[in-house]
C-alpha cells in the first residue's frame, strides 16, 4: 500500500524519478504514489510550468536529465575521434555521386574532409555544411529550407520533408545524439528523427557517423530503427560486444 505524502513531496519525487529513470508515465506514477491519474496530470502540469519537467505523450521527462548541447558546444567534444571518423568515411566517397549530409558536428567534419575534384552533388539541411562547401567549384550544392533549429544549426519540419520527395541520393550521412543496435538512432526531438527516416528512404546507402561515446546510450527519447544494410562509422573505442550486436542488427561497423 503506497504511503501518503504531501503534494510537494510527491512532485519532488516525480522529478527525481524522471531524472534518474529518464521517462515517467502517468500510469506508473499513479500506481507508485497511490493517487489518481488526474492528480498526476495536475502534478505534471505544475512541474512543467516550473520548468522542471517536459510533458510527453502519456507522461513526462526531466528537463535537466539530458540537456541538449548546441552544435557549437558539440564541435569541441571528442574532436580527434570525430575528425578521424570523418576522414575514414570520406575515403569511401566516389567521384560523381550525390550525397545527403545531415546536421551534426561529425557530419560537419565529414563535409570538411570530402575529397577534392570529386564532382559531387551535396544536399544538406545544415548551415555549417553549406558554409564549408559553398566555395568549392567541384560541388553542386543543394540546400533544403524549412524551420531553422538553432541548437543544431540546420532546418527541419514539413517544408524540409516535402522537398525530399523530389530527390534521391547515392548515399546519406546521418548524425545522431545516440546510437543503439536494438533501438536505433536517438535525437532530441521527433522532428529530427522523422527527417532522418525520410532521408534514409531516399538513399541507396546510409552511413551513421557517431563517435563511440554515443553508442548504446539513451540521451533522449525520440528514436528510429537502424535500417538493414546501413553502415556505422565510429572510432576504435567501440566495445567488441557492441560490434557483435550491430552485426546482429545487420549494421556494418567501420572503425577509424
Amino acid at each position: 500500500m503506497p504511503v501518503s505524502i504531501s503534494a510537494r513531496a510527491r512532485r519532488d519525487a516525480i522529478v527525481t524519478l524522471a531524472t534518474t529513470v529518464g521517462l515517467a508515465s502517468v500510469d506508473e506514477l499513479s500506481e507508485r504514489f497511490g493517487v489518481t491519474a488526474s492528480t498526476i496530470r495536475r502534478d505534471l502540469a505544475t512541474l512543467q510550468e516550473q520548468r522542471k519537467l517536459t510533458r510527453t505523450f502519456g507522461g513526462a521527462m526531466a528537463v535537466a536529465a539530458h540537456p541538449e548541447a548546441s552544435l557549437r558546444q558539440r564541435l569541441g567534444e571528442h574532436f580527434d575521434a570525430k575528425r578521424d571518423i570523418a576522414r575514414r568515411a570520406a575515403e569511401a566517397v566516389q567521384p560523381g555521386t550525390s550525397l545527403f549530409l545531415d546536421n551534426g558536428s561529425t557530419v560537419a567534419a565529414f563535409a570538411h574532409a570530402l575529397p577534392v575534384d570529386a564532382d559531387l552533388t551535396v544536399t544538406t539541411t545544415s548551415v555549417g555544411v553549406v558554409t564549408d562547401v559553398a566555395d568549392r567549384d567541384d560541388v553542386r550544392l543543394v540546400m533544403l529550407g524549412g524551420e531553422y533549429r538553432s541548437l543544431s544549426n540546420g532546418f527541419v519540419g514539413p517544408l524540409t520533408e516535402a522537398a525530399l520527395e523530389y530527390l534521391t541520393f547515392d548515399a546519406a550521412y546521418l548524425g545522431a545524439d545516440a546510437v543503439s543496435p536494438e533501438r536505433g538512432i536517438c535525437e532530441a526531438d521527433l522532428s529530427q528523427i522523422r527527417l532522418k527516416e525520410l532521408i534514409a528512404r531516399r538513399a541507396a546507402a546510409v552511413y551513421v557517423l557517431a563517435d563511440s561515446s554515443k553508442l548504446a546510450q539513451s540521451e533522449f527519447h525520440a528514436w528510429t530503427r537502424l535500417g538493414g544494410g546501413w553502415t556505422l562509422v565510429t572510432d576504435d573505442g567501440i566495445a567488441p560486444d557492441l560490434v557483435e550486436r550491430f552485426d546482429t542488427a545487420d549494421v556494418t561497423v567501420v572503425t577509424a
